[in-house]
C-alpha cells in the first residue's frame, strides 16, 4: 500500500468511529512502524484534518473533506458498477442507510475507497456472507460520498445520473 493510499485509508478509520486509535494498532493494520503512523499524521494535520493526539490515540475532530448524500436505486447485479464509479472518480463511500417503514434509519458504515475494498465487498456479498441494506426497500438506498472538493461529488452525481443510478425523486 502506497503512502497516499495509507492515509486515505487512516482518514476514513478515524471519521469511522467516534474512539480514539492508538499508533500501535494503526501501524499493526498497515503493517508499518509507529513511526511512518506518526509522520502520517504530521502530513494529514498539514492538508487540513483536525487530528488530536490523546493518551488512548488519535482522534479526528474535523475533516477538510466535503460530504453529500446521493439518493440511489439500481439492482443487486449493478452495486460494482455504482461503488467503482464512485471510487474512481476520487470519492469515498462511508456508509449506506435505508430508510425502513418500521424501523426508521438504518446504516452500515462502509468507507469504501478504492476498488480493492469493492472486491472485497462484493465477495461478501456474493459468498453469501450477508445480503445488501437496499433488498429491504426494493433497491433504493442511500450513500454518504466524501471527497477532496465539491466538484468531485458533482462529477460523481453526473455520473450516477447518467447510468440512472440516481432515484428520482417523489
Amino acid at each position: 500500500m502506497k503512502a497516499a493510499e495509507r492515509r486515505k485509508a487512516i482518514v476514513n478509520l478515524l471519521l469511522s468511529t467516534n474512539e480514539a486509535i492508538s499508533g500501535s494498532t494503526l501501524s499493526k493494520k498497515f503493517g508499518v512502524s509507529r513511526q511512518i503512523i506518526v509522520q502520517d499524521m504530521t502530513v494529514l494535520k498539514g492538508s487540513g484534518y483536525e487530528i488530536l493526539s490523546t493518551h488512548n490515540g488519535y482522534i479526528m475532530r474535523q475533516t477538510p473533506l466535503k460530504e453529500r448524500v446521493f439518493k440511489l436505486h439500481h439492482t443487486t447485479e449493478e452495486t460494482e458498477d455504482e461503488l467503482n464509479l464512485i471510487v474512481d472518480l476520487g470519492g469515498t463511500v462511508a456508509d449506506v442507510f435505508v430508510w425502513h417503514k418500521v424501523y426508521g434509519r438504518m446504516t452500515a458504515r462502509l468507507n469504501i475507497f478504492s476498488r480493492l475494498h469493492v472486491r472485497q465487498f462484493i465477495e461478501g456479498v456474493r459468498t453469501g456472507k450477508s445480503t445488501e441494506l437496499m433488498n429491504i426497500t426494493g433497491g433504493y438506498h442511500y450513500h454518504t460520498v466524501r471527497a477532496d472538493s465539491e466538484e468531485i461529488l458533482d462529477k460523481i452525481g453526473k455520473k450516477l445520473e447518467e447510468r440512472g443510478y440516481i432515484a428520482p425523486e417523489i
